[in-house]
């Protein structure tokens, strides 16, 4: 298959611009059905006017399709590799555009959005993988964070989109915003067969040659002998012979402890995801008409167009981590972020509470500082944090696994808001407030800082050992400092010249 014959940071742009393709789809996918239900329109007629239950159920399905594509990863994406599998969703998203947009019924329209889901569970769980394996540890939370960014610019297509196509008639209202994901998931497609794949997974899956390549390309040099080259190759090949002492995988690795702390890993991949859809982000994201429309009383129109605004916020928010995520570090932001989301709904709730119009006005414009606080943690970090905490022999499963539970955290915050709202109001908004003030203590005593380090300086983060992994006597939670694999590299050198020098001595003793 033809590669294309990008270098250095070129190349390194062309994997960004795939991956953040990848996510521009991603969020366009989580926005487009909450402008189209739950209204008297084009949508709700084609379908006999769904119950708030049904309703809720075509938004949520989707993300079972997103869990069950994460889960498909977890046990298969190692074997495929990074690249294969994001061409992989990009294809089944094609075939899920393919039977939404022809959608007659409702249960055609759910095997479409599960569908379409399975693919961007694909999706989901290896681009942060794929990005974080080709780029170096000076800017790959930055590079990551520009994916969180760009799915915050599809939500917000989404939004306007299904606002403009709502003073359509016909099904164009609703089926052109449902089927313009294709050319999304086309332009992924596209994009991912021209790139190559993840030089750690070639070298972890017995293609040192290509990996060598690869790292070539990266560097910006056509001599496989440049130092930076066979430097880079040897921290990978040791840190893949620290990891694969046990010998072949086994599942059960996955819950050990000891100095490499695989379950400890585990549990911050997935703890770092939960916490993120606890937030409250997705009530906001995924529903922001239905909150506005029947927690504040707003009118349908003006509940779209706040939609929209709150979607805009969210995305000019995105951009902040870009520039703080590789200077302050990822456990700062997420601390900063979760604060200020509580104090926000804080607010929400005491202004709702009031009762007044005015009061509701006040409540909309906490929602959209909620948005700002978002963006700034927990946003792009939760996507981030897992392909940089594990090891590369866990890291496909890790973060597999990671976007499984995102999703099905997705899938109860959407079924569980609409029946929340219409029982308890604005009060649900004191629920996440509750969840936001817990993430602050949790985030500074167990998630070590990962900033700047190489993804395999990372073996080394939790050898301090205890119940926190060493974070919490560590000055910023950070337990390891960077190029830690540099002085097994130079150890596995210094053991070489000893086996030789032994070897030379008795080959001379032989001779005599």
């Amino acid at each position: 298959m033809w590669i294309l014959p990008a270098r250095g940071k070129w190349l390194v742009w062309a994997i960004t611009a795939c991956c953040c393709q990848g996510f521009l789809l991603l969020g366009y996918d989580q926005g487009v059905m909450s402008g189209i239900i739950g209204a008297d329109n084009q949508f709700g007629r084609d379908f006999g006017h769904p119950d708030p239950a049904l309703q809720g159920t075509i938004v949520a399905i989707y993300d079972i399709g997103c869990a069950i594509g994460s889960l498909f990863v977890f046990f298969f994406g190692e074997a495929i590799g990074r690249k294969r599998m994001i061409m992989a969703g990009a294809s089944t998203m094609l075939v899920g555009t393919a039977i939404l947009t022809s959608s007659t019924t409702v249960a055609q329209l759910l095997v479409g959005r599960i569908v379409t889901g399975i693919g961007n569970g694909f999706n989901s769980s290896s681009i942060p993988v794929y990005q974080s394996e080709t780029c170096g540890g000076a800017i790959r939370g930055r590079l990551v964070c520009l994916n969180s960014t760009v799915t915050i610019i599809g939500l917000v297509i989404a939004y306007w989109l299904d606002y403009g196509m709502s003073f359509v008639s016909g099904p164009a209202q609703w089926r052109l915003p449902v089927g313009f994901q294709a050319f999304f998931a086309l332009c992924l497609l596209l994009q991912g067969m021209m790139l190559p794949d993840s030089p750690r997974w070639l070298l972890a899956h017995g293609q040192p040659e290509e990996a060598s390549k690869i790292l070539a390309q990266l560097a910006d040099t056509d001599d496989l002998n440049d130092p930076e080259v066979v430097l880079k190759m040897k921290e990978i090949e040791v840190s893949l012979e620290q990891e694969s002492a046990g010998g072949p995988f086994r599942y059960a690795e996955l819950l050990e402890g000891g100095p490499l702390g695989n379950f400890r890993r585990i549990c911050l991949c997935v703890a770092v995801n939960v916490m993120q859809q606890f937030t409250g982000s997705n009530m906001i994201n995924y529903l922001a008409p239905v909150v506005y429309q029947n927690t504040m009383g707003l009118s349908r129109n003006l509940s779209l167009v706040l939609g929209g605004g709150t979607a805009c916020t969210y995305m000019v928010a995105s951009f902040i981590p870009l520039w703080t995520v590789d200077r302050y570090g990822r456990r700062i932001l997420l601390m900063i972020s979760a604060t200020g989301l509580s104090v926000c709904f804080i607010l929400a709730s005491i202004l709702l509470s009031v009762g007044t119009e005015g009061a509701a006005y006040g409540a909309t414009a906490m929602v959209f500082i909620f948005q700002i606080f978002l963006g700034i943690g927990y946003l792009p970090i939760p996507w981030l944090y897992p392909a940089e905490i594990t090891t590369t022999r866990i890291r496909a499963r890790g973060s597999a696994l990671a976007s499984f539970f995102n999703w099905m955290c997705v899938f109860a915050v959407v079924e569980m808001t609409p029946p929340a709202i219409a029982n308890i109001s604005w009060r649900v908004f004191i629920i996440f407030a509750v969840f936001n003030a817990c993430w602050v203590p949790l985030v500074y005593f167990f998630f070590p800082e990962t900033k700047g380090l190489e993804l395999e300086d990372v073996d080394h983060i939790f050898e301090k050992g205890g119940i926190t992994g060493g974070v919490w006597g560590a000055k910023g939670g950070r337990t390891v400092e960077a190029r830690a694999i540099r002085r097994d590299v130079e150890e596995k050198d210094r053991e070489g010249v000893e086996v030789r020098e032994v070897r030379g001595k008795e080959d001379k003793s032989e001779t005599d």
